[in-house]
């Protein structure tokens, strides 16, 4: 640099052909979220490498070591992302029924989770198949949005419980059981080769919130 050159300013530093740093960084790591839904919503997490998932993203493997440590990580973003939209989903939907009506709750509440997890497969597959068995920390972090889930449910108890359209009574246990069937009936679901109508999904999980929360 000679002594008439100007330093260069950090802003300048930033950014390159009109985008920050951290703007070229968010894009590299949206590119990879969509190749990982891609490639382990279709053919599968453990028959997707990280040179594929690069190739699909259009990046190095480098920029990938930059967003994530390895593949399991952007599994378990993935998965995060799923669980975390179907939340806000079925949080907003009940925010929204009225509250003096069970059966009106459970309803837009198992309304709102189907429409969520459901309308894409490549995110079921990743939200109830690709994650299983992977490592002890994707199971745990598994476990934890179960738990999560129960939360949800158990605090709908409690909720209905004070208004007096449900009994008196911890529903952390029931809430356990109910998430686990939720689960299973969303993934019996999507192993079926002729699946029934995704409404008959929705009744059932309504039967299965109403009665489970209004038994003494």
């Amino acid at each position: 640099m000679t002594a008439s050159a100007a330093p260069a300013t950090p802003a300048t530093e930033r950014r390159y052909r009109g985008r920050s740093g951290e703007e070229r960084r968010a894009d590299r790591r949206e590119r990879l979220l969509d190749a990982g839904l891609d490639l382990f919503g279709t053919q599968g997490y453990p028959g997707t490498s990280i040179e594929s998932l690069c190739a699909v993203a259009g990046i190095s493997t480098r920029n990938f070591y930059e967003e994530f440590r390895n593949r399991e990580a952007l599994l378990i973003a993935l998965h995060d992302f799923a669980n975390a939209t179907a939340i806000d989903s079925v949080t907003r939907a009940l925010a929204a029924a009225d509250p003096a009506d069970a059966a009106a709750r459970a309803t837009a509440a198992a309304q709102a989770f189907v429409d969520a997890m459901t309308p894409d497969p490549r995110w079921s597959r990743i939200a109830y198949i690709e994650i299983v068995g992977i490592s002890p920390d994707m199971e745990a972090r598994r476990r934890a949005w179960m738990e999560r889930w129960a939360q949800v449910i158990a605090a709908e108890g409690a909720q209905l419980s004070a208004r007096g359209l449900a009994p008196d009574r911890d529903f952390a246990l029931t809430a356990v059981g109910l998430v686990g069937a939720i689960n299973e009936l969303v993934a019996d679901w999507l192993f079926r080769a002729s699946r029934p109508p995704i409404d008959a999904v929705v009744a059932e999980i309504v039967r299965l919130l109403v009665a489970g929360l209004s038994a003494p």
